[in-house]
């Protein structure tokens, strides 16, 4: 069995797509994901399966559709994954709450200029943008790319994520 730390994009977010996370973690179960366990009200889970990343994205993202009645974007990393862009945070000195990490289904393209940079201070991962927000994340106006499939966590929340990962190791 392998672990998974899945992120929902758009699930509860400003008062749209609400999905209790009751639902998400029956979802799950029905699935056959064992283990789940869901963090906070805004599309965060951990599971043990014994399908792959792939295979488990899409079964889910195939659950959620028949749920909701809409495509909801899942990005699913490993606990091994999660703990490595936690240590490579580049703003390792910035509180966790302002640190966002946007999932991407590939490797980031920064090439473009950034909209709405302000103070904002922006870095590639794999595949993932780390994004610094010294005057806080909702004040920020900064767009970054990949903002319409993927979906950001603050290094707090990662952090709490891969908690309760090790917690079912």
């Amino acid at each position: 069995m392998s672990i998974y730390i899945a992120f929902l994009r758009s699930v509860n977010v400003g008062g749209t797509g609400k999905l209790p996370m009751s639902d998400l973690a029956r979802m799950c179960r029905d699935i056959g994901f064992e283990d789940v366990q869901t963090y906070i009200a805004s599309g965060n889970v951990i599971f043990s399966t014994e399908m792959t990343p792939e295979g488990a994205r899409v079964s889910l993202e195939a659950r959620l559709y028949e749920y909701c009645g809409k495509t909801i974007r899942v990005h699913i990393r490993t606990p091994k994954e999660i703990s490595q862009i936690v240590q490579t945070n580049p703003f390792p000195k910035a509180a966790g709450n302002q640190i966002g990490v946007l999932f991407l289904d590939g490797p980031p393209d920064l090439s473009a200029p950034l909209h709405g940079q302000q103070d904002e201070q922006v870095v590639a991962g794999a595949r993932e943008i780390y994004a610094h927000y010294p005057s806080g994340m909702g004040r920020s106006k900064l767009v970054l790319p990949g903002t319409s499939t993927g979906t950001t966590r603050n290094m707090n929340t990662l952090v709490k994520m891969l908690g309760l990962a090790h917690n079912l190791a």
